[in-house]
This record gives C-alpha cells, sequence and structure tokens, in this order.
C-alpha cells in the first residue's frame, strides 16, 4: 500500500500566449503582475516550496524580482501538465520531492487553504490525483460550456468524493448537485509522469479537458469540496472583475 506523500512542491505553469487575453501572466492587478499574486497565495499555503515554470524569460524575471524561484521550459508545450513535468525534472533530477500541486497562473484570489485540501486528498492511499470542485448555485454557471462541471461519487466523506467524469455539459440529469470543477491539481510524481507520456484520449479530444485522459487510462481522481470558487482570469472582463476583487480587499485590509 503507497504511503501519503511527505515532500510536496507548488508549482505555477505560466505562459505569455493566451488566446483570449495574450500576456495575462503580466497584467497589472492592484500594482503587481498577476502572475505575482497567484505565487503570493502558494507561498500562504506553507505547504512546500513554490516555483514559477516560465515559458518566457519576461514571466521568470519578474518572479525573481519578487525574491520567487522560477524555471525556464520549453515555450512550446501543449499543457500546463507538460510544463510543470518539464520544470520537476529539471529542478529535481533525484526525485526528492514526492508530489506535486500544479497551481494555475490566473486565479489571482485563490484561498491558499484550497492548496492545503487538495494536497490533503493524496492522503488516500487509492488517489492518483487530486483536484477541487465547489457546488454551483446558479444556472448561469450550471449552463455556461466554459464551467467545466464534475461528476462524483460522494459515500462516507461528504467532503470529498471520486471523480466519475468530468464535461462542459449539465452532468448528471436529474435532481441533485451540479460541481464546478476548480482546476488544481495535486499529483503524486510517479502518476504525473505517466500521465504526461499518455496519448491524447478520445473523451479528453471531445471535451477537451485533458484530465479525461488519466480517468480514460484507470487514474483515480479525488476531489476535495470547497465553499468558493477563485476567480479564473481567461478573458479582459476576467480581469477587470479580478481587479475590483482584489482592490475591495486592500481597501478593507487598510481601513
Amino acid at each position: 500500500m503507497r504511503s501519503p506523500p511527505q515532500n510536496p512542491i507548488v508549482i505555477i505553469p505560466a505562459r505569455m500566449g493566451s488566446a483570449r487575453l495574450p500576456g495575462k501572466p503580466l497584467a497589472l492587478i492592484a500594482d503587481d503582475p498577476m502572475i505575482v499574486h497567484c505565487w503570493r497565495k502558494a507561498l500562504q499555503a506553507d505547504i512546500g516550496p513554490v516555483v514559477v515554470a516560465c515559458a518566457e524569460k519576461e514571466i521568470a524575471e519578474v518572479i525573481e524580482n519578487v525574491g520567487g524561484t522560477s524555471v525556464l521550459t520549453n515555450a512550446d508545450l501543449p499543457s500546463g501538465s507538460d510544463r510543470v513535468a518539464e520544470a520537476i525534472d529539471k529542478l529535481d533530477p533525484n526525485k526528492e520531492y514526492d508530489a506535486i500541486i500544479n497551481l494555475q497562473g490566473d486565479l489571482p484570489t485563490l484561498d491558499p487553504e484550497c492548496i492545503k485540501r487538495a494536497f490533503k486528498v493524496l492522503e488516500n492511499p487509492e488517489v492518483d490525483i487530486a483536484t477541487l470542485v465547489s457546488p454551483i448555485t446558479n444556472d448561469e454557471e450550471r449552463f455556461n460550456p466554459n464551467v467545466v462541471k464534475a461528476v462524483l461519487s460522494i459515500k462516507k466523506n461528504p467532503n470529498q468524493g471520486r471523480a466519475l467524469y468530468f464535461s462542459r455539459s449539465v452532468v448528471p440529469s436529474g435532481d441533485g448537485y451540479h460541481y464546478h470543477h476548480i482546476g488544481i491539481y495535486a499529483y503524486r510524481r510517479e502518476i504525473l509522469e505517466e500521465f504526461i507520456d499518455l496519448p491524447i484520449s478520445g473523451l479528453e479530444e471531445r471535451e477537451r479537458l485533458e484530465q479525461l485522459r488519466a480517468l480514460e487510462s484507470g487514474m483515480r481522481i479525488d476531489a476535495a469540496l470547497v465553499d468558493t470558487v477563485p476567480v479564473g482570469v481567461d478573458t479582459p472582463s476576467d480581469l477587470e472583475y479580478a481587479r475590483a476583487i482584489v482592490n475591495k480587499l486592500n481597501l478593507k485590509n487598510t481601513t
């Protein structure tokens, strides 16, 4: 039976080439680039070192200027998971870190406790990959194809469930909860290595969701339930919304 991971590292993949918001890692929010906000949230989680896996030198320079650690990766990698895997191979060839938290670099309002929650799921020796979900409370989210829904089997623990499927459609049918998937992943080290070597799966290609590759290959993904969904910044309007939230929090903290 596998032991719980003891030595995690947080890696934040970042690249400038977002289709809907080019250059978004360096977009300013309350005078700091967005990637710096995400890096600080990861530090506040205090579960291990935090590294930004950068596709471009501009991002690396920003992180190093605030005292952070960065690693340059191949700019042409197809996904954040591939970028994280290349970064950990460069940083830790001796494999001292036994778990990797893949934290998106576009979640500037993330509660650091969410990172801890994701990592804690790996205490179950049967779980290969951990992630997060939050109950959907309005129809705008429910029917938005940009909001990924997770189908969970929840049995003994009401705060955690096994992921059976992910979709952009409203699933499952019938009465009951629908869950908003939050794109944070905690991998066992060996599982991340296996995952990136798998070919793109049919369902992954159809739904445009790479976690389906893991499910189709037989990997187990469990999700912890959290109360709120962090603002994901994918568009200019998302960016303005995140700026408003951060400015409001900063104002509250100074009064």
